[in-house]
Parts: structure tokens; C-alpha cells; sequence
């Protein structure tokens, strides 16, 4: 072999090796999660027997009592909402050993570290969000499933409810489907980041706190919808606000102080991270 063809060979062979060192362009990751999928069907056990009797209830009167006394004594005014909180048998979203506390008007806990709201508080936000026949509303922090039951109670929307916590979506899913609320829409997962498939919505409710408007919630909204949402930092003053979107803007409404358990998950944390807006008191 000549010393020309040998050099020619050489640098034929250099080059492959340099290709192949070469490091292979990739795609950067996608930031936001893909939300979880719809709890599947088989965690619901349908065929599991109702859990409440409303002919035998022991706490029906402690219930009308509540609503009278801590609600409608308070200033709600809306007959469903006020119907629906006479129906809704919170004592069953409770656990066991909180029963007999579940018609006073303060917050309970519900295991891993969340609450159930106060029955004032549940009454006035639904109020607020103004819902109508037919509207679409999303709930984000679905908790023991209280609220959504109250939204589903009401008979003309399509009720949506997001939880982080897999095993209080779980109990969730359970619950409501063993109460009756079959048409209640279930989703485990962070949300921050709402439900796009599924909007958008005529109404949001946000039941933890975050520190932060959550802008993947404002885009969610259909023109002239209403979000009731706490802001505030953990364990820290928190201001309850009801946002109304009008074209590129967002009305405003500061309804005054509040406490939440904090909304948690890296939606929050990635939001912060990018400077999302906080509205002033």
C-alpha cells in the first residue's frame, strides 16, 4: 500500500472517530408536568352501599342549626347554596373521631396535614363564584371532597376537582360516589396547572392558599369568569380575593383576611421562579 493511500486512510478513519465523539443534540424537558390522568373507574367501587340515610340522619338538626346560626346569620344569601349546606352531610367528610364537631363552625383536620374548611367559609365562596346553570366550575384542592359534594349538591353545574395527595384523591373519589355525587370529576395531581383538557371554566375555587396569582388558572377562565382563590404567604396573613376576567385584564376584589393551609407543589414553587404577580391588598 502506497504511503499516500495509507495517509488518505488515516484521515478517513480520524474523522469517523471524531464524528462519533461528537455529543448528540437533545431537546430541552418540557417545564410543565403533564397533568395525571382521570382516577380510574375501579377505585370508586360503585356498587359499594350508600354511606348516609337522610331518613335516619342523627345529625340533621345540628346541620340546620349550623346554617342558620354560623351562615345565613352571616349574610349568604343564595337559597342553593343554602340548600345544598343543609343537604350535604359534612359529618361524613370528616373522620370518625371529629363527627360530633363536624356542624361547629371552625375547620377540622382530614389527615396529612389538610383541613376541611370552616362551614361559613364553604358557603360564602361558593356564593361568590355567582354560578349558574350549566356553568363549568374547577376546584383546585379537592381535600375530603366537602366542597365539591356543596357544588354538585346545586344540581345545574359540572363540578371538576383536582388533589395532590393521591391518597385523599382516593378516599375522595369513595366518598362522593358512595354518596351519590357520581357526576363529580376526580383528578390526582398538581393543581397549579389546572385542567386544560377540560377548559375553560366558568368558575375557579381555590381551597389552599398559594403566595401568588396563578397565571395557568387566570388562563383557564372563559371571558367574564370568576375566581374566589386565598393568597398569602404559609402561615402568614392571607387575603381571600374573588378575580372576574374582562378581555386581557383581570378585575380585582379584595374580600379581606383568611387562613388556608398553603397550596403546595412545584407549580408554586415554579411560579415563583418566574416572578408571577401577587395583587396588592
Amino acid at each position: 500500500m502506497g504511503r499516500a493511500w495509507r495517509e488518505w486512510l488515516w484521515l478517513f478513519v480520524g474523522g469517523i472517530i471524531l464524528i462519533a465523539c461528537q455529543p448528540i443534540p437533545t431537546q430541552p424537558p418540557v417545564s410543565t408536568p403533564i397533568p395525571s390522568p382521570t382516577l380510574p373507574e375501579e377505585q370508586a367501587s360503585p356498587a359499594s352501599p350508600l354511606l348516609w340515610d337522610p331518613t335516619t340522619d342523627p345529625y340533621r338538626q345540628q346541620r340546620l342549626d349550623m346554617v342558620e346560626k354560623t351562615i345565613v346569620a352571616r349574610g349568604v344569601k343564595d337559597p342553593d347554596v343554602l340548600r345544598a349546606m343543609r343537604t350535604v352531610p359534612r359529618h361524613l367528610f370528616v373522620p370518625e373521631r371529629y363527627r360530633d364537631r363536624a356542624y361547629g363552625d371552625h375547620p377540622l383536620p382530614i389527615g396529612y396535614g389538610q383541613t376541611i374548611s370552616q362551614p361559613y367559609i364553604v358557603a360564602w365562596m361558593t356564593e361568590l363564584l355567582e354560578l349558574q346553570p350549566g356553568d363549568k366550575v374547577l376546584e383546585i384542592g379537592t381535600g375530603s371532597g366537602y366542597q365539591a359534594a356543596v357544588l354538585a349538591e346545586l344540581g345545574y353545574v359540572e363540578v371538576y376537582t383536582i388533589e395532590i395527595i393521591p391518597e385523599l384523591a382516593a378516599q375522595a373519589v369513595e366518598r362522593l360516589r358512595r354518596l351519590g355525587y357520581t357526576d363529580v370529576r376526580v383528578r390526582q395531581g398538581d393543581g397549579y396547572y389546572g385542567w386544560p383538557d377540560a377548559a375553560p371554566f366558568d368558575a375557579i375555587i381555590v381551597t389552599a392558599a398559594p403566595d401568588h396569582l396563578p397565571q395557568p388558572l387566570v388562563q383557564q377562565l372563559k371571558e367574564g369568569g370568576r375566581m374566589v382563590i386565598p393568597i398569602g404567604p404559609p402561615g402568614g396573613y392571607q387575603t381571600l380575593w374573588k378575580f372576574v376576567k374582562a378581555g386581557n385584564t383581570v378585575k380585582a376584589y379584595n374580600l379581606g383576611g383568611v387562613r388556608f393551609v398553603p397550596l403546595t407543589g412545584p407549580g408554586v414553587q415554579q411560579g415563583r421562579e418566574r416572578g408571577a404577580p401577587t395583587p396588592e391588598r
